[in-house]
């Protein structure tokens, strides 16, 4: 499965009748003339080198998202918020997600519940102190015990929009940078978390290997030790994430990075995670104390 692949398929989904479901909310109606001269900018116009566009149309596609297990690392009662960072350092990221009611012509669907969580710059998640990167790693700033770091829930506005302020994530050993997400209508949520109603999609969301590269070379992702797994390696990227999580990104690593996707879900459906993901029992690999540049035979984790 290639980049190009995932893009010819969101635009088949378009057909027919779906083709009105091109409502014009995308890239260059949410940017700024100036970020789009940021995505022109020192990472360079048109396609990278891992066949991405820039400004991939995708963002503004609507399809019906297809689910993938979610990762081991989701925590109840996430807090509601835009800003997740918690102090937390790398490179700035604005993250906007708008959800589409798929069945019912991809209209904008306003209360929906986004939430996020993703590990920090050295590949640790909040919540889960005893859980390691694969590699080695310089203690995280802030506090360890932390459980609300780089965690965060919104309900989508009348545009269907959840937008967060966060940083581009680190990595596990084993798996390709990504976002956790999973969106939840017909229910509330408390500081117990979502309460009632049910998930309409689990999802990871993917960056362009290009940006990633960008950003792994400069501080403090240049601190870790290990090698990255690109997106073409990623087990839940190559068996199908890729085609609903792939995210355009525009921006630079000097001034931030925009990543950008629509999901399109059936409000009155839970659907069943796709049995090509990885499977639930992956967990994050046992703590390794020597730096390696060598990819471990522990599974990845989710």
């Amino acid at each position: 499965m290639t980049d190009s692949d995932i893009t010819r398929r969101r635009a088949l989904a378009l057909g027919g009748a779906a083709a009105g479901a091109v409502l014009g909310f995308g890239l260059f109606s949410v940017l700024s003339s100036d970020d789009d001269t940021g995505a022109r900018g020192r990472e360079g116009p048109g396609t990278g080198r891992d066949g991405v566009p820039d400004t991939a149309p995708d963002a503004e596609l609507c399809v019906l998202n297809r689910s993938v297990v979610p990762g081991p690392h989701h925590l109840d009662g996430a807090p509601v918020r835009k800003d997740v960072t918690e102090g937390r350092q790398g490179v700035p990221l604005r993250l906007r997600l708008t959800v589409r009611d798929h069945p019912h012509a991809c209209a904008v669907l306003a209360g929906a519940d986004v939430e996020i969580w993703h590990c920090d710059a050295w590949g640790s998640y909040s919540g889960h102190p005893d859980a390691r990167p694969g590699d080695r790693a310089p203690a995280p700033s802030g506090s360890a015990g932390s459980r609300t770091f780089l965690r965060g829930a919104l309900t989508t506005d009348d545009a269907g929009l959840a937008e967060f302020t966060t940083v581009f994530p680190g990595w596990s050993t084993g798996r390709a940078p990504h976002i956790n997400v999973m969106v939840r209508t017909g229910g509330s949520r408390t500081d117990r978390g979502y309460q009632g109603g049910r998930v309409n999609w689990t999802g990871q969301l993917f960056f362009p290997d290009r940006y990633t590269d960008a950003v792994y070379a400069r501080t403090p992702y240049t601190r870790r030790t290990g090698t990255r797994t690109p997106l073409a390696e990623d087990p839940v990227y190559r068996r199908g994430g890729g085609k609903d999580g792939l995210m355009s990104v525009t921006g630079s690593v000097d001034r931030g990075l925009v990543a950008v996707l629509t999901i399109g879900i059936d409000p009155a459906r839970e659907p069943t995670p796709s049995a090509t993901s990885t499977p639930r029992t992956a967990r994050t690999p046992a703590p390794d104390s020597a730096a390696s540049a060598s990819r471990p035979a522990n599974p990845p984790s989710p």
